[in-house]
C-alpha cells in the first residue's frame, strides 16, 4: 500500500473516530435529556396521579362521612359512658343476692381499680401506641386497608382502643368502609374530648369478654375477673390479666365456659389458653414485663384459677327474683311514662300505652345498672321457704295432661297442691317474706302475689262484721240469727246458702260466737242489713284489686264469693288494716332504686289511708281472738305454736274445699296463708285420696310453723311479747243478750242479760229491751221445736219457766229474709234454757196416727206418728196409762210383765188410735230344790291349859 494511501486511510479512521466520538457524545446527550426529561414527567405524572389519588381518596373519604352529623363533645361523651351495666338486687339491710336476668353481664368500675397487670396486657395487645397517638394509628389503617384490598391474612384489625370505643359506643359493628371512615374521624374528634385515662376506662368497661362460669354473656373487665376467676379487677395475677386480655379478640372461642355454664372440654380450652401465651409475648417484646416474669407466666397453669359454676340468682330464688324485677318493671314504667309527660292513669287503663312503657322500663332495669333495694329479709326466707318446703300435710297430687310446646304431644303434669304464704310488717307494709310455690320449675305463677282466689270465710270479719262495728249496726256481742233462708240476688240467682254443717240453724246468737264459729247465715244476714252503705268500699281503701260491680251488691260477696278473688298479699295485707288501729298501709316488696352514680331513682313513701276507727278494729280483733279457742275454726293454730302471742285470726275455706286460707295477725305482723290446686275444681276435701286433715287443720299447721320459725329467726320482728292496746273509745257495756237493747227487768229476770265491747263513739245499748212477751210461758217440742202451749195441750207435756218472746221482736229480728221461727233458740242455742219463740203451732183437727209397737227384750220402742203435730206419746199397760215420753225423747220405754201399748197425743190433746199391743208373760216360779244331807260338826274335845300358866292377850 502507498503512503498516500495508507494517510488517507488513517484520515478517514481518524475522522470516523471523531465523528463516532462525537455521535456517542451528542447520542449520549440526547438519552441523558430523555432519560431526565422522562423522570420529570414520571415525578410529574406521580405527583398529579398521587394528588389525583388523594383528592379522590379524599373526596371519597368525605362522601363516606358526608352524612355523619357534627357530634359535640357533650353528645360524643354521653354515648361513650352510656354503656349498659347490668342492675343488681339486695335484700333488707343491703343483702346482695345476685344481679336481674339480661342478655349480657356487666359491672362498671374505675381505672384505679383495675390491675396494672390488665393495663400492660391491653396496651401490648390491642394498641401499642395508645399514650402518643391522636385516635388513629396512620400505618396501621393503610396496612389494614392493604390487608383487604389483597384479602390477606389479618394478624391485627389496624384498629386503636379509641376506635374500638367509637365503633362499640356510637356507631355498629358494620363491615363496610363508610363505618370505618366514620369510625377514624369520630376517633380524632373523640381525642379532643376525653383525656386517655376517660378513653382506657370506658374501653375496660364496655369490651365484650364472652361468658362467665354460668354461661352468661359478660362485659367488661371487672365482670370478667369476676365471672371468669371469681376475683376483682384489681386482684388479677399476670396470667390472669393476660388471659382476659386476650378475649375481646374472639372473646366465644377463647372463653372457658360453654353457653349453657360449666367448663369447656380441655381440646376447647387450647385456643384460649395460646391466645394468652400470645399476649404475655407481646408483654415481654414492648417491655412491659421482664423475662423471668414471661416464663414463669408462659408456665402457669391457668385452668386451676377457671371458676366452677354457681347457681345465679333467679335459680336460687326464682320466685323472689321474679317478684322483684316485676314490681321494678312496674315502678319504672311510670318513671318513664312521667318524663314522657304521660298521664300514670293511662297506663292502668290502656293496655298498648302499659306495654310500651313495660318494655322500655324492662331494658332499663336490665341495663342501665341500678342498684334494686328490696324490703324482704333473707333469714326470714330462707327459713320460711325451708318450713314450706318441708311440710308433709298439703294433700294428694293429681296429674294432668297437656301438650308439650315443643312437640305437641300430650304428655302427663303433676297438679299438686299449690301454696301461697306472705308477711308483712304491719306499720310499714314491708314484705318480710313469701312463698310464692311448692316448684317454680313446675308452675311460675307466684300464689303470694299473682294468684287471685276466692277467699272464703276470710271475708266476714273484712267486709261484714267490721264494717258493721263501724255503722254502729253491733258491737262485739250483739246478736245475730243464724237461720235459714232464700234470696234472689241483684243477679237474679236464688240463694240459698247453708252453715258448714248444712242442717245446723243456732238462731239468736251473739256476733263473736257468730264469727268464731264462722256462721254463714249469721253473716249473711248482717250483711243484708248493711249492703245499702256498700261495705265493699272499704275493700276498695284496702287494696282489693280485682273487684267488680256485682261484688257490690251480690249478698254472696259476704262469704268471699267474688268473681274474681283476691291474692293472698291482698288479703294479708287487708287484715293488717286492723293491727295498724285500722290504718291500711298498702304493701310493698321495693324499698328503693339507685342509679349506677348513687342516686336515688325511686323510694317507697308511706301513705296510711284511713279506713276504720281504731275502736272497731280492737273490737274485731278481740273478736277474731276467739277463733283459736275452742269452737273456733282456728282452735288447733295454738296447739302447734311454741310461743304465745297476742294472736287474732280467721280461717276461710270456699265451695267445695276449693280453697283454704288461714290470716292473722299480732300487733307486729300479718301471716296469710292458703292452699289449693291450680285446678280451681279440685277439691281439698280431706275425704278424698288419703287425704287425713281437714283442709283448715293443715292451715292451720302451717300458719303455726311459719309463726315459729319467724320468732326464731326474728324475734324482734315478730315481737311475741307486744300486745293489742284498746283505745278509751272500747267500752264493756251490758244489754239483754237476745236483742242486744238496754237490759230491762224481765230480760234480767229470765237471765239473759249479757255483756261486751262497745264502740263507745258510735253505739251503747241504751234503748229499753222490748224482746221479752210474757215473763213465763209454757211451751211443747214438735219434731224438736219449740212451740209455745195451747189451752188444750196436756200438762204432762208442757214445759213451763220458759220466757216468752214478743211477736213484733220476734218479726223485726228475722227481717225481710224471715225464716222459720221456731230456729231462733234451738236446743243448742246458748238461750235454749230460758227463751221460747211466740210462735204458735197451726195445728189441724185430725187425731194423730197410730204407731206401731216393738218388743225389744225389756223394752218397747215404736216409729214416729206420720203426723205432724205430735208432741208426745202415752205408755199404756193392761189398758191403763202409766207414763209419758215426750217427741225429744227416745221413741222406747222400758216395761216389765204385762200387755202394752202406745197412743200419739198432739198439740191440741187429740189421741190416735191405740197402737198394736205387745205382752210380756209373768215368768213361772221356779220349782224347789230338795235339801241335802248335812253332815254332823264333829265335836271338838276342849284342852285345859297347862298349870302354872297365865292368860295373856296378845296384839298382833
Amino acid at each position: 500500500m502507498t503512503k498516500k494511501r495508507k494517510n488517507r486511510i488513517d484520515l478517514i479512521e481518524e475522522k470516523l473516530e471523531t465523528m463516532t466520538k462525537t455521535k456517542l457524545a451528542k447520542g449520549l446527550r440526547i438519552s441523558t435529556g430523555v432519560v431526565w426529561n422522562l423522570f420529570l414527567l414520571f415525578i410529574i405524572f406521580g405527583l398529579t396521579i398521587s394528588v389525583f389519588a388523594a383528592s379522590v381518596g379524599a373526596g371519597y373519604f368525605a362522601s363516606l362521612v358526608a352524612k355523619e352529623p357534627l357530634r359535640s363533645k357533650q353528645v360524643m361523651r354521653d354515648a361513650i359512658f352510656n354503656y349498659e351495666e347490668t342492675s343488681e338486687i339486695y335484700l333488707a339491710g343491703n343483702v346482695y343476692i345476685g344481679k336481674v336476668n339480661s342478655d349480657i353481664e356487666r359491672k362498671e368500675t374505675k381505672l384505679e381499680r383495675v390491675s396494672p397487670f390488665i393495663i400492660d396486657a391491653v396496651f401490648a395487645t390491642e394498641d401499642e401506641y395508645f399514650v402518643d397517638h391522636n385516635g388513629i394509628v396512620p400505618k396501621a389503617i393503610f396496612r389494614g386497608l392493604f390487608q383487604d384490598v389483597t384479602n390477606s391474612a389479618s394478624q391485627t384489625g389496624g384498629s386503636t382502643l379509641t376506635q374500638q370505643l367509637i365503633k362499640n359506643q356510637v356507631l355498629t359493628n358494620e363491615v363496610s368502609y363508610e363505618r370505618k371512615a366514620k369510625e377514624i374521624l369520630l376517633a380524632m374528634r373523640l381525642e379532643n374530648f376525653m383525656e386517655k385515662e376517660e378513653i382506657l376506662e370506658a374501653y375496660l368497661n364496655i369490651i365484650p369478654y364472652g361468658r362467665n362460669a354460668n354461661g352468661q354473656n359478660i362485659a367488661g373487665v371487672e365482670t370478667a375477673a369476676g365471672g371468669i376467676f371469681a376475683k376483682k379487677a384489681k386482684d388479677l395475677n399476670l396470667p390472669q390479666a393476660a388471659f382476659i386480655a386476650g378475649l375481646p379478640q374472639a372473646p366465644f372461642a377463647y372463653t372457658p365456659f360453654k353457653s349453657g355454664g360449666g367448663r369447656k372440654e380441655e381440646k376447647y380450652l387450647k385456643p384460649g389458653i395460646d391466645r394468652m401465651k400470645t399476649v404475655l409475648f407481646r408483654m415481654k417484646e414492648t417491655h412491659h414485663i421482664t423475662e423471668q416474669q414471661y416464663n414463669e407466666a408462659i408456665n402457669y397453669d391457668i385452668t386451676k384459677d377457671f371458676r366452677d359454676s354457681i347457681m345465679r340468682a333467679n335459680e336460687r330464688y326464682p320466685y323472689l327474683t321474679q317478684e322483684i324485677q316485676n314490681r321494678t318493671v312496674d315502678i319504672l314504667a311510670k318513671t318513664i311514662a312521667e318524663k314522657d309527660g304521660i298521664d300514670p292513669e293511662r297506663l292502668e287503663k290502656e293496655k298498648k300505652v302499659r306495654e310500651k312503657y313495660k318494655i322500655l322500663a324492662t331494658r332499663s332495669m336490665q341495663n342501665d345498672g341500678y342498684r334494686i333495694y328490696s324490703t324482704v329479709d333473707k333469714k326470714l326466707y330462707d327459713k320460711m321457704n325451708e318450713v314450706g318446703d318441708a311440710f308433709e300435710h298439703y294433700g294428694f297430687t293429681y296429674t294432668r295432661e297437656e301438650k308439650d310446646p315443643d312437640t305437641g304431644e300430650a304428655v302427663l303434669k303433676d297438679d299438686p297442691v299449690q301454696v301461697g304464704a306472705i308477711m308483712i310488717e304491719n306499720n310499714t307494709g314491708k314484705i318480710l317474706s313469701f312463698i310464692g310455690g311448692r316448684d317454680h320449675k313446675h308452675e311460675a305463677t307466684n300464689h303470694a302475689t299473682q294468684a287471685y282466689r276466692q277467699n272464703g270465710s276470710a271475708m266476714k270479719p273484712l267486709l261484714v262484721y267490721a264494717p258493721a262495728i263501724e255503722y254502729g249496726v253491733i258491737g262485739a256481742g250483739s246478736p245475730v240469727v243464724d237461720v235459714k233462708f232464700d234470696v234472689k240476688q241483684g243477679n237474679g240467682s236464688m240463694w240459698s246458702p247453708n252453715n258448714y254443717l248444712s242442717t245446723m240453724e243456732l238462731g239468736i246468737i251473739p256476733a263473736r260466737e257468730a264469727l268464731a264459729k264462722s256462721l254463714n247465715l249469721a253473716t249473711a244476714r248482717l250483711y243484708r242489713d248493711i249492703i245499702d252503705r256498700r261495705p265493699a268500699e272499704f275493700l276498695e281503701k284496702m287494696g282489693f284489686s280485682e273487684l267488680v260491680p256485682g261484688d257490690y251488691v251480690d249478698y254472696s260477696t259476704s262469704l268471699g264469693g267474688m268473681a274474681k278473688g283476691v291474692s293472698v298479699e291482698e288479703n294479708t295485707n287487708a287484715f293488717a288494716t286492723f293491727a295498724n288501729g285500722g290504718q291500711f298501709i298498702d304493701a310493698y316488696l321495693i324499698e328503693k332504686i339507685e342509679d349506677m352514680e348513687g342516686n336515688i331513682v325511686y323510694k317507697h313513701e308511706v301513705e296510711p289511708v284511713d279506713v276504720f276507727s281504731p275502736e272497731t278494729s280492737y273490737i274485731i280483733t278481740d273478736m277474731m281472738r276467739d277463733v283459736l279457742k275452742p269452737g273456733g275454726t282456728g282452735n288447733k293454730v295454738t296447739n302447734h305454736l311454741n310461743f304465745r302471742p297476742d294472736l287474732a285470726v280467721k280461717t276461710g275455706t270456699t265451695q267445695g274445699y276449693g280453697d283454704a286460707w288461714l290470716v292473722g295477725y299480732n300487733p307486729n305482723v300479718s301471716l296469710g296463708v292458703w292452699l289449693g290446686y291450680k285446678d280451681r275444681t279440685r277439691s281439698l276435701y280431706y275425704g278424698l285420696k288419703g287425704q287425713t286433715l281437714h283442709p283448715s287443720d293443715r292451715t292451720s299447721r302451717l300458719f303455726s310453723r311459719i309463726m315459729n320459725a319467724a320468732n326464731d329467726v326474728s324475734p324482734e320482728l315478730i315481737g311475741a311479747s307486744a300486745k293489742f292496746q284498746r283505745p278509751n273509745g272500747v267500752v264493756t257495756r251490758s244489754f239483754c243478750g237476745i236483742s242486744g237493747l238496754a237490759p230491762s227487768a224481765a230480760c234480767s229476770s229470765a237471765g239473759l242479760v249479757k255483756s261486751d265491747l262497745f264502740n263507745a263513739k258510735v253505739m251503747l245499748p241504751t234503748k229499753p229491751d222490748d224482746s221479752i212477751g210474757s215473763s213465763s210461758s209454757s211451751f211443747v217440742t214438735v219434731k224438736g221445736k219449740r212451740y209455745l202451749a195451747l189451752p188444750s195441750t196436756p200438762a204432762a207435756f208442757l214445759t213451763s219457766g220458759g220466757t216468752g218472746m214478743n211477736p213484733a221482736f220476734i218479726s223485726r229480728i228475722l227481717g225481710p229474709w224471715k225464716g222459720d221461727a221456731s230456729k231462733l233458740f234451738p236446743a243448742n242455742s246458748f238461750f235454749a234454757s230460758n227463751v221460747v219463740s211466740d210462735a204458735v203451732f197451726a195445728a189441724n183437727d185430725v187425731s194423730p196416727t197410730a204407731v206401731n209397737v216393738v218388743l225389744n227384750g225389756k223394752t218397747i220402742t215404736w216409729s214416729d206418728s206420720s203426723s205432724n203435730d205430735v208432741i208426745g206419746y202415752y205408755i199404756y199397760r193392761d189398758g191403763g196409762k202409766i207414763g209419758t215420753v215426750h217427741d225429744a225423747s227416745a221413741n222406747s220405754y222400758s216395761i216389765g210383765t204385762g200387755s202394752y201399748s202406745v197412743r200419739a197425743v198432739d198439740i191440741t190433746g187429740r189421741l190416735s188410735e191405740s197402737s198394736n199391743v205387745v205382752t210380756i208373760e209373768a215368768e213361772p216360779a221356779p220349782e224347789p230344790v230338795p235339801e241335802e244331807p248335812i253332815d254332823p260338826v264333829p265335836e271338838i274335845p276342849v284342852i285345859p291349859p297347862p298349870p302354872d300358866t297365865e292368860d295373856t292377850n296378845i296384839n298382833e
